[in-house]
């Protein structure tokens, strides 16, 4: 039964376009599958949107190496252009009430402006565009949030807000836990891009703090920072998370060799040890939804392989 609040009128002809996977995935998670009418080219969770209209695309071949897909994104911006194409006239014959973007990062997703500059002329003032901005956990759940009032279903919302947050809550006193009886706070090093080095920033340095581990880059709440090799070597992590933006395992495993046969990083003591991961960045760490869970999940596995099981070793990441 819907919450006394709920217009069932309303609900039912919501006509969602979304055009951020994490988006996709909480309104998945708020009952609103069936109302979502067209997608991004990256929205692929759940498995059933693959069959939506797809109403975006990248300018650029995104089956090239890190390397590659650095230099053209670049170089798209240097001209201020933007990364994504938008199909203006795809979404008009899908009659949207609403489209989800996002105004976080013009390079991660489709933005806000994509939208505006390609659908001006083809939207009416009657479709609502709703813009998130996920920097940090709390912004995740503001998301949520945001989705659930513009969508009439706020109690939704709250509930799905109260199980996440009593999720990260109950794994971060395990890892309290974990930490008195280790005596020592592992120190990690996420990474969010080979090549050039860049590591994990936003929500990441977040679900490192509540795992109870010690964050060595990137900062809660800002864009991922750019990493040097000698930086990374000389702060010696105990562990190191491999996970770059928009690639699943076995992408990055083909990757990985940049990394491995450099002798610096060869030579770190958590390479010797085998404490290295690579994780299924695509699905987890780079989306601000509801699988953050999933995501501390892992790290906590990590960190504290002997007291913790995720149960996502070999699907979500696999240790090297």
């Amino acid at each position: 039964m819907l919450p006394p609040k709920v217009s069932i009128k309303a609900v039912q002809e919501l006509r969602i376009i979304s055009l951020i996977a994490s988006s996709t995935e909480t309104l998945y998670r708020l009952g609103l599958l069936d109302k979502i009418v067209g997608r991004s080219h990256e929205c692929d969770y759940p498995a059933s949107v693959l069959d939506l209209p797809v109403c975006t695309s990248p300018k650029f071949e995104v089956d090239g190496t890190s390397y590659e897909i650095d230099q053209k994104v670049k170089a798209l911006v240097q001209e201020g252009l933007s990364v994504y194409r938008v199909d203006a006239e795809k979404i008009k014959s899908l009659n949207p009430t609403h489209i989800v973007t996002q105004i976080q990062c013009e390079v991660c997703a489709v933005s806000e402006k994509d939208v505006v500059d390609a659908c001006s002329l083809t939207l009416g003032e009657e479709v609502k565009i709703i813009s998130l901005k996920p920097d940090c956990f709390t912004d995740i759940l503001s998301d949520i949030d945001t989705l659930a009032i513009e969508l009439n279903i706020e109690q939704r919302g709250i509930d799905l807000i109260s199980e996440v947050t009593q999720k990260i809550e109950s794994l971060h006193s395990q890892c309290e836990t974990f930490k008195l009886t280790s005596k020592k706070t592992p120190s990690i090093a996420c990474i969010e891009w080979i090549e050039p080095l860049m590591a994990a920033g936003n929500w990441v340095p977040e679900l490192i703090e509540f795992a109870c581990g010690e964050n060595l880059f990137g900062e809660a709440g800002k864009h991922s920072p750019w990493l040097n090799m000698d930086d990374l070597v000389k702060s010696n992590p105990d562990v190191i998370l491999v996970t770059p933006c928009g690639f699943d395992i076995n992408r990055t495993m083909s990757e990985m060799h940049l990394l491995l046969d450099n002798p610096q990083f060869a030579g770190l003591s958590c390479v010797k040890n085998k404490r290295v991961y690579v994780a299924d960045g695509n699905q987890y760490f780079n989306r601000p939804g509801p699988r953050v869970v999933e995501s501390m999940q892992m790290i906590a596995e990590m960190l504290y392989p002997d007291n913790y099981s995720s149960g996502l070793k070999g699907t979500g990441f696999i240790q090297i």
